[in-house]
């Protein structure tokens, strides 16, 4: 694999269906640009609705025999892709940057994530336990097991292409599940076919995992609709989410739904003010502020809000927007200019609604620079959505009940943070806020393998991570024996 030249990109930009690499068979190309410079980095013809079922059709072909095999020997390639992934960091960590914008520090956040994703999955391959059960009726024994679900969908997100991919498909395999990884049109490299040379590398048998790239434009909803998936992972918009539920709900498919957030930061009269500026700038500006986790609103008491807002603003500033090559950037482009000019137009409606910039980036093609707010009205559209991208607002509350009542008046429930120098009166507030996550003085973006990471109300349904892993890819099969006979009432 090579990363630094269009070649590598070149050689990854095929369909992988049953184990053998192809270009796809619809009639119109996508194009892979590098966000930054504009650069064309690859051309993929898409695939068509037939490809798809034969990628579907391969998976649930492999599986049966995958399912055979042993958990050790499931293991092993797990174990194998993980020193794949290593010793091929520094030229996907360059991937990542070139596709989809991420900063030398995202990248390499991305890259810790991923790895700890393939070691609990390492784990989870032999964590699936049995359990025999008591019965009423005498000499009967209840075996209940742990059983592969069969094949796995899997659709993915630009924003950490490679981690959101590996976070579904390898747990999946591991469990015994074939899979069929569809990627974002955005990162079909880097979260897309690159796991496929991945597990190809690490010797997993052919068509257990196939990588399809298009489009709804080319496909519908051939993708979800097809009968062989039991499970979709989805990580995405609550929009398209929302039609992944329903379609899914039709055919009676289970969903793993890891949906939007508009997270909130609270910070109480006792906060360690500076330290809280820290955990905040980090929270809304990590990759740019393109993370589900990311800290939208800054909810800061009355009391500490001038302190709080000056050195904020004072720390933005300092942030380096530009390359995401240079080591010294800390805010690289957005996925696309198109994004980037609608994140522009929200502030500016925000701006005549009548809030105060108290930041005011400029935006450069996919560029944009930080935007503070302050003095957002509270029927502002601009509170209640996700801003995927460099804008924050910091809004004033006066006291614990205002403050929980703000960060739980928006349609999303799926990560936050509070900072305060009482550890109980902060997990006190925790628990009073309706989200799946949430972090006593720390920031609000954190993701571990082994904790069920997920939201509620919009942010999505189900979670992934440890045993809620184990959950979302296995099936419960109960399986009695009656030793001796049974005494029929008729």
């Amino acid at each position: 694999m090579r990363s630094g030249d269009g070649a590598y990109f070149g050689e990854l930009a095929c369909q992988y269906i049953d184990g053998k690499w192809r270009p796809g068979a619809g009639s119109w190309d996508l194009i892979d640009v590098n966000p930054y410079t504009g650069e064309r980095l690859a051309a993929l013809t898409v695939a068509t609705a037939a490809e798809v079922d034969q990628a579907y059709r391969a998976a649930e072909r492999a599986q049966r025999e995958w399912a055979k095999t042993t958990a050790y020997a499931r293991r092993q390639v797990l174990e194998r892709a993980l020193r794949v992934v290593e010793h091929r960091e520094a030229e996907i960590a360059a991937a990542i940057t070139a596709e989809v914008g991420g900063t030398q520090l995202t990248s390499g956040f991305e890259l810790a994530l991923t790895k700890d994703a393939l070691r609990e999955s390492i784990r989870l391959a032999l964590r699936p336990e049995g359990e025999v059960l008591p019965s009423p009726q005498a000499g009967k024994e209840n075996r209940v097991y742990r059983v592969p679900v069969g094949v796995v969908g899997v659709i993915t997100a630009h924003n950490f292409p490679l981690f959101l991919a590996m976070k579904s498909v390898a747990p999946a395999l591991a469990l015994g599940n074939g899979v069929v990884l569809k990627p974002h049109q955005q990162a079909p490299i880097t979260g897309g076919t690159l796991l496929a040379k991945i597990f190809d590398e690490a010797g997993l048998p052919p068509g257990l995992l196939n990588v399809v790239v298009s489009d709804i434009a080319e496909i519908g909803d051939a993708f979800l609709e097809h009968p062989v998936p039991k499970v979709l992972s989805f990580t995405g918009s609550f929009e398209v989410g929302k039609h992944v539920a329903a379609i899914a709900a039709r055919q009676f498919k289970r969903t793993v739904l890891q949906l939007g957030g508009n997270s909130a930061l609270l910070v109480l009269d006792d906060a360690d003010i500076d330290y809280a500026v820290d955990a905040a700038a980090f929270s809304r500006f990590a990759h740019q502020g393109q993370v589900c986790m990311a800290a939208n609103r800054l909810l800061v008491d009355r009391s500490v809000q001038d302190e709080f807002t000056q050195k904020f603003a004072a720390k933005v500033r300092t942030l380096t927007v530009g390359d995401p090559a240079d080591p010294a950037t800390r805010i690289g482009p957005l996925i696309s200019t198109r994004q980037a000019g609608a994140l522009a137009d929200q502030v500016e409606r925000a701006l005549a609604e009548g809030a105060t910039a108290v930041v005011r980036g400029a935006t450069r093609g996919a560029l944009v620079e930080p935007t503070v707010l302050t003095d957002v009205p509270q029927d502002a559209a601009i509170r209640r959505r996700e801003l995927f991208g460099p804008v924050v607002m910091i809004l004033p509350f006066d006291g614990e009940d205002e403050a929980v009542a703000a960060a739980n008046d928006s349609p999303f429930g799926l990560s936050g943070a509070v900072h305060t120098a009482d550890i109980e009166r902060g997990v006190r507030v925790a628990r009073r806020i309706e989200t799946g996550m949430f972090h006593v003085n720390d920031g609000t973006i954190h993701d571990e393998a082994v904790v069920p990471f997920g939201g509620e109300k919009a942010s999505g349904l189900g979670r992934l991570g440890g045993e809620a892993t184990v959950d979302a890819f296995t099936a419960l099969k109960w399986i009695s024996i009656q030793h001796g006979r049974t005494h029929f009432p008729f």
